[in-house]
């Protein structure tokens, strides 16, 4: 940790407690006014995730960080928002990394001041709407969450804006039909193919996983085409036939490929953790292509996206 920073773990005792009553803990004279506040202020970490929820519990040996200073918005907060298509049913926008795609169901109810203390991007898109079209906030009809990217995930984002387009593209994921390739870099080497397993939530150790058991868990199908060979790093095209969360990572880990700036499913089977020499910041993956039939006039709809900056450095800087 940071000079800047005081960090703790959480002890068994303080398991399930919440996030606020445990920095109280640790910060004697301050009451649960001034605990609260710090926390609304972007000043308390678990993890490495910024946590604004005082209510929050924790877990046992999860790592609390209190910062001296307030925590900057992240740079995906501070540049404009890109939105590449938008009509009364779906609106289809560039997400960039370091921002959740929607908010906690137990945020739901924050209002509009501390939802900006920490927004996401069914925030951000609300707002651009708002700007774009001279709307108040209040007036728009709400975002129906039809897909996700992870937080430091990058790339094409579609929501729905009406429960007909919630419906029907709700369909289109379910049977398969939507267009979704990401880009991924790789340390090593992994030939195209095909991976498909069927996905659990917890695989023995906490994590999602894939399981050899029969009829359990969800079918999970990714194919993967070699888009760009480097010294010591190949840099994959992914395409979704299935959707499930973490897919790509999970397989790519699973074939002792995890993607560069893997954070959580970079562990061998004997738990040690498998070496990332790329320098890669954050998790470099991103959802290049999307496509779906627009849920009321029918029209094929198709969109890519460009890699952002962040990836091109890392992959020129691989390549010198």
């Amino acid at each position: 940790m940071s000079r800047n920073t005081h960090s703790w773990l959480v002890s068994p005792e303080q398991a399930g407690q919440t996030l606020a009553a445990v920095v109280r803990s640790h910060l004697p004279g301050q009451s649960w006014k001034q605990v609260r506040q710090h926390i609304l202020s972007r000043r308390v970490k678990i993890g490495d995730e910024l946590c604004l929820d005082p209510a929050r519990r924790v877990n046992e040996g999860e790592t609390i960080a209190f910062l001296n200073q307030s925590a900057k918005l992240p740079r995906a907060v501070r540049h404009p928002l890109v939105i590449r298509y938008l009509d009364e049913h779906v609106v289809v926008v560039e997400k960039p990394s370091g921002i959740s795609t929607v908010r906690h169901p137990a945020e739901r109810e924050w209002d509009v001041k501390r939802r900006e203390l920490s927004p996401t991007l069914e925030d951000r898109v609300q707002a651009a709407i708002a700007s774009q079209q001279h709307v108040p906030l209040r007036l728009l009809p709400r975002l129906r969450i039809v897909q996700r990217l992870d937080k430091e995930t990058s790339g094409l984002v579609v929501f729905a804006r009406s429960p007909l387009a919630e419906v029907e593209l709700g369909r289109q994921f379910r049977k398969h039909t939507v267009i979704r390739r990401y880009l991924a870099l790789i340390p090593g080497f992994l030939p195209a193919q095909t991976i498909r397993s069927r996905l659990v939530r917890d695989r023995g150790d906490r994590r999602r996983g894939s399981t050899n058991l029969p009829e359990v868990g969800k079918e999970a199908v990714t194919h993967i085409e070699v888009a760009e060979r480097l010294p010591g790093f190949t840099l994959l095209s992914c395409r979704l036939e299935t959707g499930r969360t973490h897919q790509i990572r999970i397989h790519l880990a699973e074939a002792g490929h995890p993607i560069c700036g893997e954070r959580v499913y970079n562990r061998r089977d004997n738990g040690e953790i498998m070496a990332d020499e790329s320098g890669a910041k954050r998790l470099a993956l991103h959802a290049i292509e999307l496509g779906f039939v627009h849920p009321v006039t029918e029209a094929p709809m198709h969109w890519t996206m460009e890699m952002p900056e962040d990836m091109r450095e890392l992959i020129e800087s691989l390549k010198g």
